[in-house]
C-alpha cells in the first residue's frame, strides 16, 4: 500500500464527510423561480426539513414541516439516505484512521490494517452513493415540476445545498476508490515466490533423515 495514496484518500473521504455535514442542515436546497413573474415580492427556499420565506424588506420565516407522513415519499427517501450516508461516513473515517500505514492504531499488523483500509474504502463509496442517489432524486422532481406545464403549485430551481452534496459524493467516491485500489495492489506486491540459485528453485524444506544416510558409508562413522 502507498502511504502517500492512503493520505490522500483519507483527505477525500474527510472532505465528503464534511461537505455532507454541510449539505444536510442548507435551507437552499430548492428556491422558488422568477421565470415568468413580473413582480416577485417573495422568495421560497426549502430544504429536506423545512420551508423558509423571505420579503423585499429582507424578513426571514422559516416553518418546519409539520408532518413527516403528509412528506412527498422521495423527500422521505432523501433524508433517509442523507442520515445514512453521515453514519456510513463516520464508520468510514474511523475505520481509515485505524487502517493506513502512518497510523499507530491498531498495531503493525499491516494485512489486517491493509483490510481495514479496504473496508473503509467501501465505506467511502457507500457514503458517495447515498449522498448522490438522495441529491439526484430530489433535483430530478425540481426540474420535472419545473418543465411540467400543467403544474399547479409553485415551481422551484435548484439551490447550492444540492451542488454541495453532489461535490461531496464526488469526493466521497473519489477517496473510497482510492483505498481500495491502493489496497488492492499492495496485496499483490506481498505475494510470496521460492527461492533460486543458478536456475534452481528450492521449496525451502529440510532434507530428510534417510538421504543423510545413505550418503554416507560405514567408513564414515569412527
Amino acid at each position: 500500500m502507498d502511504p502517500i495514496v492512503e493520505v490522500v484518500a483519507f483527505v477525500l473521504g474527510f472532505l465528503g464527510w464534511v461537505m455532507v455535514g454541510v449539505c444536510l442542515p442548507n435551507r437552499y436546497w430548492r428556491t422558488s423561480t422568477v421565470d415568468g413573474n413580473v413582480i416577485t415580492t417573495s422568495t421560497i427556499y426549502e430544504n429536506l426539513w423545512m420551508s423558509c420565506a423571505t420579503d423585499s424588506t429582507g424578513v426571514h420565516n422559516c416553518r418546519e414541516f409539520p408532518s413527516l407522513l403528509a412528506l412527498n415519499g422521495y423527500i422521505q427517501a432523501s433524508r433517509a439516505l442523507m442520515i445514512t450516508s453521515i453514519v456510513l461516513g463516520t464508520f468510514g473515517l474511523v475505520a481509515a484512521l485505524i487502517g493506513i500505514q502512518c497510523s499507530k492504531a491498531g498495531g503493525e499488523n499491516y494485512a489486517l490494517k491493509g483490510k481495514i483500509a479496504g473496508t473503509a474504502g467501501v465505506l467511502f463509496i457507500l457514503q458517495g452513493l447515498c449522498t448522490m442517489i438522495a441529491i439526484s432524486w430530489y433535483a430530478f422532481n425540481i426540474t420535472q415540476e419545473f418543465f411540467d406545464p400543467f403544474f399547479p403549485g409553485t415551481k422551484y430551481e435548484i439551490g447550492e445545498g444540492l451542488y454541495i452534496g453532489w461535490c461531496s459524493s464526488v469526493l466521497a467516491i473519489a477517496g473510497g476508490a482510492c483505498l481500495v485500489c491502493s489496497c488492492k495492489v499492495g496485496g499483490e506486491e506481498k505475494q510470496t515466490y521460492p527461492y533460486q540459485s543458478r536456475g534452481t528453485a528450492y521449496s525451502g524444506a529440510a532434507p530428510s533423515r534417510s538421504m543423510g544416510a545413505s550418503t554416507y558409508g560405514r567408513n564414515a562413522y569412527v
